[in-house]
Formats: structure tokens, sequence, C-alpha cells
């Protein structure tokens, strides 16, 4: 009999089997400092490209303010328990109640975590009976969601609605047999390449008569940054209300942490007794509930918060298309510069950066792309200035200049001297 303990001393995952030589600088980075586009990694002050801080609220003065109130009022510990039992207050009720409002749905249920509040949703919904259509470059969340699930499921190539098509034919031949439903899945914006998903394209099947299924649009990028009113992507595609099931997630344009759902009344409900994430855990903290409503009230009536971010995405997105960049298909907030080269030459690259020109972005390698793209992933928020911007372009031309000179060549990735040990008591 083996040892479990063996397999995982000889297989240490795709990213993992890298660990002793990045973690702390590739892996596991730490940025100190101000939240904010400027931050200090290993005692230097770095431009940030990397937080998904969209609107700029995680040092905004009232954010902050309510924050602290909030926490010297009622501290972390309240309220105690799941909110079925007793962790139930009106702060939530209240903040649930105005998520729905705002985003134009019948009710609301908060979620502690945005990760853990999907794969619990997606279990909650469907039954072995039921079928499940996803995109192929769905979350992380979904795909663990979807493990969960003891039915069939079919995926369909990224925003291909040919392949859509074709998967939601043989879903629905499958229903016809199994006596179940179909639960479409997709994303508002997908946060690597940052391209929405193609909510119209997809509601306009069901509009049509074609097929009859539901649709769960996980849109945590698409809040607060897309839309007339911030809405999301199903707002800016004229589909919001054609979309059943919405998740977001307080993660990122409102910099806080935790997540929402909203549906129909009779569908929230539903979830209110029967999600095991919620229904099992201990309620949100009513500083950071309290938070979210500030945040949220901020996100409604300050447009120019929306604005300002669009004014320094769309000036990113424009001087690296000038300069010659790829960035995808990308009608988000989220910017992905893709280039070519292997795993050290993207390293190097990306030392290159932080070593020599103070900027920090993110760095995605293979198995998330394939192995011989490097892809920089940007993240523009309102607290950012066309001053980063233009350094950014800038110093990017530089070093696709020594990218393609083959200056990054070498047998192995950057090495990098960092203090890997923990903090000890």
């Amino acid at each position: 009999m083996a040892d479990i303990f063996d397999k995982i001393k000889k297989n240490r995952g795709p990213i993992g089997q890298y660990s002793k030589g990045v973690h702390g600088y590739f892996t596991f980075p730490k940025l100190e400092g101000e939240l904010g586009n400027k931050m200090v990694f290993r005692g230097k002050e770095c431009l940030v490209w990397s937080l998904n801080n969209y609107l700029g609220l995680a040092n905004h003065p009232e954010v902050r303010e309510a924050d602290r109130k909030a926490a010297e009022q009622y501290g972390l510990a309240y309220p105690m328990g799941a909110r079925m039992m007793t962790g139930q207050t009106s702060e939530h009720e209240k903040l649930e109640n105005e998520l729905a409002d705002f985003m134009g749905f019948e009710d609301a249920i908060l979620l502690n975590f945005g990760y853990q509040g999907m794969v619990s949703a997606i279990d909650c919904l469907v039954d072995r009976n039921d079928i499940i259509v996803y995109d192929s470059e769905a979350h992380a969340c979904i795909l663990d969601g979807m493990r969960l699930h003891n039915g069939k499921r079919f995926v369909f190539k990224h925003n291909d609605m040919e392949s859509f098509d074709k998967q939601m034919n043989n879903a629905t031949r499958l229903a016809e047999t199994t006596g179940g439903g179909i639960l479409v899945i997709t994303e508002g914006v997908f946060g690597m390449a940052g391209d929405q998903g193609k909510l119209k394209e997809i509601v306009e099947f069901r509009r049509s008569g074609k097929y009859n299924f539901r649709l769960f649009v996980d849109d945590a990028h698409g809040f607060g940054t897309l839309g007339k009113t911030g809405q999301g992507a199903g707002e800016e595609q004229g589909v919001q209300n054609e979309i059943d099931v919405l998740f977001g997630t307080f993660a990122k344009s409102m910099a806080s942490i935790g997540g929402f759902i909203c549906a129909d009344e009779t569908i929230v409900e539903f979830m209110r007794y029967n999600m095991r994430s919620q229904m099992f855990a201990k309620a949100l903290p009513m500083t950071i509930t309290i938070g979210a409503r500030k945040r949220l009230e901020l996100l409604k009536t300050r447009p120019e918060l929306k604005e300002n971010l669009w004014t320094i995405a769309n000036a990113l997105k424009n001087g690296l298309v000038e300069a010659g960049f790829d960035i995808g298909d990308s009608n988000s907030p989220v910017t992905p510069v893709f280039m070519k080269g292997n795993l050290a030459e993207a390293t190097n690259l990306t030392f290159d950066l932080r070593e020599n020109h103070n900027i920090f972005c993110s760095i995605v390698i293979y198995p998330v792309v394939p192995k011989d793209v490097i892809m920089l992933r940007l993240i523009p928020t309102a607290a950012h200035t066309l001053e980063d911007v233009n350094y950014t372009v800038e110093t990017f031309r530089k070093v696709k200049t020594k990218l393609d000179a083959g200056e990054y060549k070498s047998e192995e990735m950057a090495a990098v001297e960092v203090d890997n040990k923990r903090a000890v008591k």
C-alpha cells in the first residue's frame, strides 16, 4: 500500500514544481505599504499593475472611515454563528436588499467568500439529472463547483457560438432522457484575457426558442466596471434582465472580501436554505458588511470613479496597441499583453521589469497559457495616472526590444535570492 505523501513528493504540480526557485518573488510576493498605484516590493517602490482595486476604493477616505467606525463598534467577532442560527442582522439584510435593487433583481444572498460561494451555488442549483454547459475558459471556482455535480456536463470552445450550439444540442437530447434541465455557466468578463462573455449571443438562442436553459453568469470583473450604472457585463450588453443567476464579488471593484448572488426571490430563498457554504459557515463579519454598504453607495453615486478607471484603461490599451503589442480581445479593464517566449525568458523579462524599471505586474505562464507564450496581465485602476501609463508603455517597448533580440534567453529561470523562511513565533 502506498503512502499518499509519496505522491506529493514525486509530483508537486505544474506550478509547484518550480516553488523552490520562485517562491517569494514570482509566486507569493510581498507587496507592502498603502494599497495604491505604487507600493513597496523588496524594499523598493514599484508601480503596481496587479491589484483588482478597479475603482480605487481600497484607500478611499470615506471607505476607510466606515471600516474604522464599524471595527470600533463591532470588532470582527460579531455576529457569531451562521446566519440561519445566530448570525442574522439587519445590516446583512439591508446589504442584500441594496444589492438586489441596484442590480435589478428581486433578491440577493451574501457570500462569505466568492470562490467558496460559487462552488456551493453550483452544487445547490443542479442535481444528477441536470446538465451543465459551460465555457472552456471558465474560472477555477466554476470548475471546482462542477466537480461536485454528479450529472453530465458539456464544455464549449471559448466564446465560440458554433461550439455552444453543438453542445447545447447534445445537452438538450440528454436532458430529454434524464428529465432534467440545463444550466449554462459563463462569465461576464474572463479575468485572464479580459474579454467579455458572449451573453447577448447566448441569450439569443433562448429568445429564438431553439433551446430552453437557465443562465448563470460569473461577473466578478464586470460588476462595478461595465455598463452605464456599473451593473456589469449584462448591462453593457443589454441583457441584464435575461440573466437568471448572477454572481458578483466584493474583492474587485469594492476592494473588500465576500460576494453575492442575485436571482428571483424564489431561487434566492431556496439557496438560503440549501447552499451549504452559507448554511454551515459563520456569517460575514459586521465590519465587512457595513464596509460593503459604504462601498456600494460610492459605486452607485460616484460615476466619476468608473470614468477615471476607463480613462486609465483606454489610455493603457491604446498606448500598448499603438506600440505594436498584442492585447488580445480585451474589452474590459483587464489588459493582457501577449509575447512569444519560453518560461526562462518570461521570468528574466519580469525580473528586469521589477528590478531595473520598478514595474510590478503579474506574469502568467503555462498551463494557463501555451508553453511558448508569455502573458503579462495588467489591471488598470482609478488610482493610476496617465504618467503611470506613459512610463509603462515606454518601458514595455524597451523590454520587448530586448526580448526580440534574445537578451532574455537562458537555460534556467532568473535566479533570485529571496528569504523564503516563514515568520515564526
